[in-house]
């Protein structure tokens, strides 16, 4: 019973959580590029 439980458990999709080793650098480079354009955007706008 506990190898269908643990291979139903391994089968499911991942969602992401922080034990996820995906491409880390990608994700900074990701998340200061729309920092970057959010200050591009608050700048253009006339907001700061």
């Amino acid at each position: 019973m506990t190898a269908t439980t643990h291979s139903a458990a391994r089968s499911r999709a991942r969602t992401g959580g922080p034990k996820d080793d995906g491409p880390k650098i990608l994700e900074h480079v990701l998340g200061w590029a729309l920092v970057v354009v959010l200050a591009m955007f608050v700048t253009q706008a006339g907001l700061m």
